[in-house]
């Protein structure tokens, strides 16, 4: 039992160490126009990004980018940062986008990943999903879901990671 414990307590500290950066995996997406891009030559190396899973049927997920928009020209501003909204929704679904888009004005870069390739690599099932990458490409932060109020959570991550 002892032993046991032993190695119980070795395997938590070994886990608590410190875990592995996790990086943006090479994935391919879409633009809505159909021109597959590397998702890597789009993040901005040299910002922060953000990166907002969605679909046209999920309420959260339009409200989570309407409350984004609210602050995406401060943040811009204040912590250099991009937004990229990545829609999930398959090749059907695919024409509502665009005019949603339009219909809402969001002023992000909307990509597709109708397959869900990314969203696999990324190892996440539902949306919203929204993702904080470094300027060097790490995974610096996740949330699932969206509640009023997290994008305040948000700026928080941001303004850390921006030294702000």
């Amino acid at each position: 039992m002892r032993l046991f414990t032993i190695i119980l307590a070795a395997a938590a500290l070994s886990i608590s160490a410190g875990s592995p950066v996790k990086k943006l995996p090479e994935v391919t997406v879409k633009t809505l126009e159909g021109q597959t891009v590397k998702l890597n030559d789009i993040v901005a190396r040299q910002k922060l990004t953000v990166i907002s899973f969605w679909a046209t049927w999920c309420a959260p997920c339009k409200k989570e980018l309407t409350a984004l928009m609210d602050y995406y020209e401060d943040w811009k501003a204040e912590y250099d940062v991009e937004i990229i909204a990545i829609t999930i929704d398959d090749n059907r679904a695919l024409p509502k986008v665009k005019p949603m888009v339009e219909t809402k004005g969001w002023p992000f870069v909307i990509l597709s990943d109708a397959n869900q390739d990314l969203m696999r690599a990324l190892n996440f099932q539902t949306v919203p999903q929204t993702f904080v990458i470094d300027q060097k490409g790490n995974i610096q932060y996740e949330h699932l879901g969206y509640n009023p109020g997290d994008e305040f959570e948000l700026e928080d991550r941001l303004a850390e990671l921006s030294g702000k």
